[in-house]
C-alpha cells in the first residue's frame, strides 16, 4: 500500500508524496514506512488516501492545515468546524470489482451507495440508525471542509434550505461567492461557510452524481446527512419529524456544474507566468483497445469485444513494477522509463466531434516529461469525444497550478487565449475538464522530482488516463531533490 497526501506540495521531499511505483516501491503487508515533510504555504483542507489499485475507496481521511499560530482566516472565524467526506462504497470487495474489470476488459460495476462521513444514510437499506449528525446553534456560522473522496464519481452537495459562501478550495483561499449547490469531482475539497439562519428544524445534507458521459451506467443513488440545529426547542420535537429534504440538480446538468466550478477567483491578483517555456497541449480521454490476437472472448469484453483503455496525447500509462520511476531516476537505473512523452497529440483531429475509429486505440508506454527546473510551463488539457465524452479532474502531484480559462469544444489559440484570467485566476490541485471542453493551466516547475498527473477518477487511471513531468534539479541545493530516506520502502 501506498497512503498519499494529496495536494501536499512536498517541497523536496518527493520521496514522500505517495504514488506506488511512482515516487517509492509499495509499502509491504505486516511493514511499515513513516512519511516525513515539511508543509510550506498552505492553508485549509486537503486530504490523504491510498494510492495503491482501489484501495482508496475505503482508506482516506480529511487532511486539515490551520492558519500558523497567532493567524487568522480571512474570513470570520467559524463558530465550529466540520469535515464533510463524500465517499463511494461497494457491497463487495473493490479490489474485486477492479480485478474483474482488469481481467475482462469491461468497465467495473458502479458503485452501491455514497456515503458521508463514512454512512450511506437514511434512503439506503438498514443504514438510518448510524446517519451522520452535525450540530448547530441558531445564528452561529461554522465552516464545512467538503471532499470528494468517491472513486469514481463527480458529486453535488447541498443543505436544504441552507446558502454556502465558498471561502477555500484545495487548501488555497478563494474570494468569497455564495451558492446553493457545490460540485466536486474526485479529489478536490470545498471549504464553505453555513449560517444557522433558518427555523430550527433537521435539514438533510445530500450528494448525489454528476454523471456527465451520456449513456454510461453510474450509481443513481442519494446519500444523506443530517443538519440538526441544538435549540431547546428543536432538541425534542425534531427527532420526531423528517428532515426537509432539498432540491439537487439533475444527475446530467452540465449547466450546474459550470456555473461553479467558473465562479472560483483568487482573493486578489496573482503572479502568474506570462512568458511561457514549456507550451504543451494534452488531450485526455478514453479508448478502446482491440482484441489481442490469440486472446479469449472473456478478456475483450468492452465493447463490440475490445477492451477499454484511456489515455493523454494517445499514449495509455503504464506503471512499472520493478522500481519506482523517482528511484530509477535518482540512481540513473536504465530501462525504466522514456522521457519521450509528446507535447501534442501525435495527430491532430476533431477532438470533441466524431472522432475517425482509427484514433480510438492508443499505444502503452511509461513516458515522461522532462522539465528545467524553474521552466514556466502551460497545459492545456483537451478532452476527446472518443467513444463518449467526460468530465475529467485531472490532478497534478506536487504542484497547484492556476486555472487561467476554461470552456466547450476544441481549444482554438486564436478565438481563446482571449478568455485567459491572467489576474485572479484560482489556485488548484485538481482541474475539472468539462465534458467534451477544455482547460489551461500554468504553473512553474519549481519543485524537482517525478510528479505523476492523472484523471482522479480511478477507473481512468486504471486504464492509464496519466503521465509524469520530470523536473530536473535546480542549480544550488535548495533547488534539488533531498536524499533518499534510508527506510524508503524496496521492491
Amino acid at each position: 500500500m501506498h497512503l498519499d497526501r494529496h495536494g501536499i506540495r512536498q517541497i523536496r521531499t518527493a520521496w514522500a508524496d505517495g504514488p506506488e511505483f511512482i515516487t517509492q516501491c509499495p509499502i509491504r503487508p505486516g511493514k511499515s514506512y513513516t512519511y516525513r515533510f515539511t508543509i510550506q504555504g498552505q492553508e485549509g483542507t486537503l486530504w490523504w488516501h491510498a494510492h495503491s489499485s482501489w484501495l482508496r475507496a475505503t482508506v482516506y481521511g480529511a487532511l486539515i492545515i490551520h492558519p500558523k499560530e497567532g493567524g487568522n482566516y480571512p474570513f470570520p472565524k467559524p463558530k465550529r468546524e466540520a469535515p464533510i467526506l463524500l465517499g463511494e462504497w461497494w457491497n463487495t470487495n473493490p479490489i474485486d470489482v477492479v480485478r474483474r474489470a482488469t481481467s475482462t476488459g469491461a468497465a467495473p460495476n458502479v458503485s452501491d451507495a455514497y456515503t458521508i462521513n463514512g454512512q450511506p444514510g437514511d434512503l439506503y437499506k438498514c443504514s438510518r440508525q448510524d446517519t451522520t449528525t452535525v450540530h448547530v446553534d441558531s445564528g452561529e456560522t461554522n465552516l464545512l471542509r467538503v471532499i470528494n473522496a468517491g472513486l469514481n464519481q463527480q458529486l453535488f452537495f447541498t443543505v436544504a434550505n441552507h446558502k454556502f459562501t465558498v471561502v477555500g478550495a484545495d487548501a488555497s483561499y478563494v474570494k468569497p461567492f455564495t451558492t446553493s449547490v457545490l460540485m466536486l469531482g474526485p479529489g478536490q475539497t470545498t471549504d464553505v461557510l453555513i449560517k444557522a439562519d433558518q427555523p430550527p428544524a433537521r435539514y438533510y445534507m445530500a450528494a448525489r452524481a454528476y454523471a456527465s458521459a451520456q449513456g454510461a451506467p453510474f450509481d443513481n443513488t442519494t446519500t444523506t446527512a443530517i443538519l440538526e440545529y441544538k435549540t431547546a426547542s428543536c432538541s425534542s420535537n425534531c427527532a420526531k419529524t423528517s428532515p426537509v429534504f432539498p432540491s439537487l440538480p439533475a444527475y446530467n446538468d452540465t449547466d450546474t456544474a459550470t456555473a461553479f466550478t467558473t465562479k472560483f477567483r483568487s482573493p486578489r491578483k496573482v503572479e502568474v507566468p506570462t512568458e511561457i517555456d514549456e507550451n504543451l497541449f494534452f488531450t485526455v480521454g478514453l479508448g478502446l483497445n482491440n482484441c489481442p490476437r490469440g486472446a479469449s472472448s472473456s478478456s475483450c469484453q468492452g465493447p463490440n469485444g475490445t477492451r477499454f483503455a484511456a489515455s493523454m496525447n494517445n499514449v495509455s500509462f503504464v506503471l512499472p513494477s520493478n522500481f519506482s520511476l523517482l528511484q530509477a531516476h535518482h540512481q540513473g537505473i536504465p530501462g525504466v522509463f522514456s522521457t519521450d512523452f509528446p507535447a501534442v497529440p501525435p495527430v491532430k483531429f476533431d477532438y470533441t466531434g466524431n472522432v475517425s475509429r482509427s484514433l480510438w486505440q492508443p499505444i502503452q508506454g511509461t513516458k515522461l516529461y522532462k522539465l528545467r527546473y524553474g521552466a514556466r510551463v502551460q497545459v492545456v488539457l483537451q478532452g476527446t469525444s472518443i467513444f463518449t465524452g467526460e468530465n475529467h479532474p485531472i490532478h497534478l502531484h506536487g504542484y497547484d497550478f492556476y486555472i487561467i480559462a476554461e470552456g466547450f469544444g476544441n481549444f482554438n489559440p486564436k478565438r481563446d487565449t482571449a478568455k485567459f484570467n491572467l489576474v485572479d485566476p484560482p489556485l488548484r490541485n485538481t482541474a475539472s475538464v468539462a465534458v467534451n471542453g477544455w482547460a489551461v493551466i500554468r504553473f512553474v516547475a519549481d519543485n524537482p522530482g517525478v510528479w505523476l498527473m492523472h484523471c482522479h477518477l480511478d477507473v481512468h487511471i486504471t486504464w492509464g488516463l496519466a503521465m509524469a513531468f520530470l523536473v530536473e534539479n535546480g542549480v544550488s541545493e535548495l533547488e534539488s531533490l533531498e536524499a533518499p530516506p534510508v527506510d524508503l520502502p524496496v521492491c
